[in-house]
Parts: C-alpha cells; sequence; structure tokens
C-alpha cells in the first residue's frame, strides 16, 4: 500500500473531525435507507439457508420463554395490569416491525429486564395518586414518541461513538443479575403454597439450569459428531423446558402442587379492558406528569436499544451489511407509541437474545490448530460467514403471534414457574460468562506464572490499573443494581448514561492510551459505526451520495469497505482481540491466532479469496505489519 494513499486517509479522517457533529437534520436517517436500501432484497433472498431454520426456532424460545417469566414478575407487581397476552404482543409487534423496516434486522426486539422494572416502580409510583394506570402508561410512550423521533431527526446517535465495552459490560453484567434476582423471586414465591412445593421448585429450577448449561457446553465440546452437537445446541434448551413440564408428573411429584404460569382468554388483555386505552381519561396534570418519566424511558431506550444493536453486530461477528441506528430509533420510537396505545410493555432491544441471534446465524468451518498429525485433535471453530437475513425474526414474531391462541396458551398453562425460574438462571449465567468484566476477574484470579504470556492483559504492566478498571466496572453495576432495588429504580437510566462521559474523559487522564486500548475497546467494528461516524478516535463521515450505493453493492459482494486507519491505542486493541482468539480482517485477509504457546506458529494470515497463507514469526512482525497496513472491517 502506497504511502500516498495511507496520508491520504488520514487527510479524510481529519478534514472529518471537525464534521461528524454537525446537525444536518434527518441526514442520519437518510443516510441509513441510502445505505441499506440495496440490500433489501438481499435481506429475503438470504434467508434460504439451514442456518434460518435452527435460528428461528432458537430465538422463539429464547425470546418467548424470558418474557413469560418477565410477564408472570408484572402480573404479580403491577396487581394484574400485565400479564402474558400483553407481553406477546409487544414481542409480535417489534419483531414485525423491526423485521420488515428496520436497517438492523438481526437485532431482536422484545420485552426486556429493565423495562419491567421500569413498569412496575411507575405503578407503584401513580397508582396511590389514584391516576390511571393504563392512560398514563400510555402518555408515557407518546410522549416518548416524540423525543425519539427528535433523537432520530437530530442524528443523536453519533454519540455512539463514545459507547466502548467499557458502559456495555457494566449494562450487560447489571442484566445478567436483574435475571438471576428474577430467578430467586421467583422461587421465593412458592413458599406461599407449602414447603413442599417450595423446595420441589427449587430442585426443577437446578436441574433446568444445569441440563441447558450442559447441553451448551456439548455444542462447543468435541464430542458427539458435528451434527448431533449443533442439535443439542441449537435445540437443548426448548426441549429441557418441554421435559421438566412433564417431569413434574411423575411418581409423587405430581401430588405436590406447584405454581403455574397465569394466562388469560386468547387475543384478549388479561384485565377486563379493550385493546385501545382511553388515553383522554386522565386530568392535564398528569398528561405533563408523564414528561419526566417519559425522558428516563427515552435515556434507557437509547442506550438499551443501541448496545444491544452495537453488541449485536460485535466486532467478532464478521458482517457485510451496513447498520443504520438513527433509523432504527426513529422505528423503535413508533413502536413504544403504539404500544403505549395498546397498553402494552414497551419494546426494545434485548441482551443477551440480539447478540444470541447473530451468533445462531453464523456458519462456521473448524480449523486445525496444526498440520502435525499427533495434534490432529486440536481444532477450534472458527466463524467464515453470518447469515444476514430479516426472516428468522419475522418468523419467530409471527410464532409468538401465534402462541395467543386459545390451545397454546393452555400448554403455556401447564409450564411450572420453578421452570421459568431455572430459564432466569441460565440466561443468566451465559450473560454472565459472556461479559467482559467476568473474563478480567478471571484473569486477576489466576496464578501470574501459569496465565499465558499471549493474554493481552499481561502487556500492562502496571497490574493495578486492571483491577482499578474493574473495581470501577464493579462500583457502576453495584451502583445501578442498588437502585433498581428502592422506589428511585425509575432513575436508573441516568446511572446508566453516565458511564459514557466517565469512559470518554475522565479515565484517560490516569491510563495511558494502551492501557485503555487493551482494557476497554470500541464495541462494534468500523464498518458497523459508520452510520455514526465511526469509532471514538477514529471518524468516518458517510456520504449521502451515489457512491454510498455503489459501497454498499461492493460490501454485499464481500470487496472493498470504508478505509480506516488505527494508531496507537487502535492498535492494541485489535493485536489484544486476535491474542484473545477472534477474528480480525487485514486487507481483505483472515489472520487467525494459533494458541499453543509456540511463539513460532504465532498467527498466519490466509487469503479469503485464494486460500494461500503467510506465516508470522513474532507478535513484532504481525505488530509492525498491522501498522503499516490499513485495517478494513469485514
Amino acid at each position: 500500500m502506497s504511502r500516498e494513499h495511507t496520508r491520504q486517509s488520514r487527510r479524510t479522517m481529519n478534514s472529518g473531525k471537525t464534521a461528524w457533529w454537525k446537525t444536518r437534520l434527518f441526514s442520519g436517517m437518510t443516510n441509513d435507507i441510502r445505505r441499506r436500501a440495496p440490500f433489501y432484497w438481499s435481506d429475503w433472498k438470504d434467508a434460504w439457508d439451514y442456518r434460518v431454520v435452527p435460528a428461528t426456532v432458537y430465538m422463539y424460545f429464547a425470546n418467548i420463554l424470558p418474557a413469560l417469566a418477565f410477564s408472570l414478575d408484572m402480573f404479580e407487581k403491577t396487581d394484574q395490569s400485565f400479564g402474558v397476552n400483553e407481553v406477546l404482543l409487544a414481542s409480535v409487534l417489534a419483531s414485525i416491525v423491526f423485521s420488515i423496516a428496520a436497517a438492523q434486522p438481526l437485532v431482536i426486539v422484545g420485552v426486556t429486564g429493565p423495562i419491567t422494572v421500569f413498569n412496575y416502580t411507575v405503578y407503584n409510583i401513580i397508582t396511590p395518586r389514584g391516576t390511571n394506570y393504563f392512560a398514563f402508561m400510555c402518555w408515557i410512550g407518546l410522549w416518548s414518541l416524540v423525543f425519539h423521533w427528535i433523537l432520530a431527526v437530530t442524528n443523536s446517535c453519533n454519540g455512539l461513538r463514545y459507547v466502548t465495552r467499557f458502559s456495555c459490560d457494566i449494562f450487560g453484567f447489571y442484566v445478567a443479575f436483574i435475571y438471576l434476582q428474577k430467578g430467586i423471586q421467583v422461587l421465593a414465591r412458592q413458599w406461599a403454597i407449602s414447603d413442599a412445593s417450595a423446595y420441589l421448585s427449587i430442585t426443577i429450577a437446578l436441574l433446568v439450569t444445569a441440563v441447558a448449561y450442559i447441553c451448551g457446553i456439548v455444542g462447543q465440546s468435541s464430542l458427539l459428531q458435528r451434527h448431533v452437537r449443533k442439535f443439542i445446541e441449537d435445540y437443548g434448551t426448548p426441549l429441557t423446558v418441554i421435559f421438566f413440564t412433564g417431569f413434574v408428573h411423575i411418581g409423587k411429584m405430581a401430588g405436590i402442587e406447584l405454581q403455574k404460569l397465569p394466562t388469560s382468554k386468547a387475543f384478549f388483555p388479561t384485565s377486563d379492558r379493550g385493546w385501545l386505552i382511553h388515553f383522554w381519561d386522565i386530568s392535564v396534570g398528569d398528561v405533563f406528569l408523564a414528561i419526566p418519566f417519559a425522558v428516563l424511558l427515552t435515556i434507557l431506550f437509547w442506550f438499551d436499544h443501541n448496545v444491544s444493536s452495537l453488541i449485536a453486530q460485535g466486532t467478532e461477528f464478521p458482517l457485510r451489511k451496513p447498520a443504520g441506528f438513527h433509523w432504527d430509533i426513529f422505528l423503535l420510537g413508533t413502536t413504544t407509541g403504539v404500544a403505549g396505545l395498546l397498553g402494552i410493555p414497551f419494546p426494545n432491544g434485548l441482551i443477551p437474545q440480539a447478540p444470541f441471534h447473530t451468533t445462531s446465524l453464523c456458519v462456521t468451518r473448524t480449523v486445525s490448530d496444526s498440520d502435525d498429525e499427533a495434534n490432529k485433535g486440536h481444532t477450534r471453530r472458527v466463524v467464515d460467514h453470518v447469515v444476514e437475513q430479516r426472516v428468522s425474526n419475522l418468523a419467530q414474531g409471527l410464532l409468538t403471534l401465534g402462541t395467543m391462541s386459545g390451545p397454546l396458551l393452555i400448554v403455556l398453562h401447564l409450564i411450572p414457574q420453578a421452570v421459568l425460574a431455572g430459564l432466569f438462571f441460565v440466561m443468566g449465567i451465559q450473560a454472565l460468562e459472556a461479559n467482559g468484566i467476568t473474563a478480567k476477574l478471571v484473569f486477576l484470579a489466576k496464578d501470574k506464572h501459569l496465565t499465558s504470556r499471549l493474554d493481552p492483559l499481561n502487556q500492562i504492566e502496571r497490574r493495578w490499573v486492571i483491577w482499578a478498571f474493574v473495581g470501577l466496572e464493579l462500583i457502576g453495576f453495584g451502583a445501578t443494581f442498588a437502585i433498581t432495588q428502592t422506589i428511585a429504580a425509575i432513575g436508573f437510566p441516568v446511572f446508566i448514561f453516565l458511564y459514557i462521559p466517565m469512559r470518554t474523559f475522565l479515565m484517560p487522564r490516569f491510563l495511558t492510551k494502551k492501557e485503555l486500548g487493551i482494557l476497554d475497546a470500541p464495541t462494534a467494528s468500523p464498518f458497523t459505526m459508520e452510520s455514526v461516524g465511526g469509532n471514538h478516535g477514529q471518524v468516518v463521515e458517510p456520504s449521502v451520495d451515489e457512491q454510498v450505493i455503489q459501497e454498499s453493492d461492493d460490501a454485499e459482494r464481500g470487496m472493498h469497505q470504508s478505509p480506516v486507519h488505527f494508531e496507537g491505542t487502535e492498535l492494541f486493541a485489535r493485536l489484544g482481540e486476535l491474542m484473545a482468539g477472534r477474528h480480525l480482517f487485514l486487507a481483505g485477509t483472515e489472520i487467525q491466532h494459533y494458541a499453543d504457546g509456540d511463539e513460532s506458529d504465532f498467527g498466519s494470515e490466509t487469503d479469503s479469496r485464494s486460500g494461500h497463507g503467510i506465516e508470522y514469526n513474532s507478535t513484532e512482525e504481525l505488530q509492525s505489519t498491522m501498522a503499516d497496513c490499513e485495517i478494513r472491517s469485514a
């Protein structure tokens, strides 16, 4: 690559640094539509792939089962205002709208843990005043619709360039503990029946947790044949639910009364009302009282939904189709307003279901760690590509709609609440395992003498920096989790939002660029972040002319992506990802790390078109190559 081209790339970036924040109304949404529109037909055509079938089934259960558990939580804490049908309809509304019209159709949208906290906290504040709860929630949704549209029109999602793994990991850690807490709360309510019911429920919940978790382990192992492993990984969780729903009727367990999931009449609200909320049945004062609640809801959704989108399109996924954050925030405002009018929970991006959806659509291949016959069994799976389409999201939404029918509601009523508690535990454990805070805590707990020298955290000379960074993350999580246990839980979105300026402006004063580059990194690839002007530290200002369509066509064919030059801290971040065993794409070639501890086999570069490989003999050689080249996103 010529030096002149490199200098030209830097000049392009420098010229964009003063322009990315300028508010050109509607430009973000317009650019998102123009970038994504050329792919719309292929989003449907590309669904003719086997991975879509298990992804649909997996996401149907991964979405509906936690939603049912959340419906139980809101049913208990809002005096039966929200039930199964309301939660299911919210998921249906979101999946249909976002699968058909969104710029990021891989993102699964539904009812989340934070919104359940929001709903019953508002209930506890409003109902003692004698205010109509559903009318008040409707006005919260309508005001939030206006605020979402304002954020979309003014290109507010450009602020996502400052969102890194730091704030995402804190929020993901919080969501994981919300799942665990809800599971414990469900089991605690079983003592209302009898001691026998409570102890049997605990046993069932732990068995569901163990079996579903083992299914995930088997899917990632080298046990059994590949197709058998994949079947267990894809369908293990729903089969576990079905099995233990029947298991409680075996032997003496059949004589123990267990609380079941409460359901209502098919396609009707849980309470005695219609689907259209009488939003006019409220005082003018309460209409304006809903504004601060709507502001808090908008802050929560701006962060929660965008973080879900970022994680679902993370650096570990070799995506080829562009993202569109501004347009999706506009759509989210629309669904929020409609949900308010229907009297159903407000849907938004789901964690961890959104990244699980992308993972389920990954087509993998097995790569040997060594050509030596003696080490032939040392293999690992790498992601070849992702089946980027809209059908799996739409199909799981239509299946959810069918679940609101009478026969299936009868089936749902057979599910013991203990099984739902076990699902909460599984989701929480899986979310914790995938969290960056957990990874750093595991590193700190290891014996330093038995830790691989290739671990990127070993590059940090000041070990106390790692402790301090993790400590800040845990303090942020603790503050968020603590406030949600009080009546002030309505304000927890503000705590979440404050993590962004803390990371951007405060932490660089105490940590070096190298340390931040290793400890923290952009959540999504530069290609994904083009919608919002690139990651912090490098700027890509998307154009709105015909070149956008040409670049999109090139991306669909796996060709040129917008170049991004990495310096200093970004280089260490990318090198750290490489050492962690992730995928990077260097000038159209795939770099794979051979983690066998032998520096002579440090890495290889395999051309994605020709299949020819280039060996790197040391970390320094690879780092030098990365520094001299432009890294292009996959």
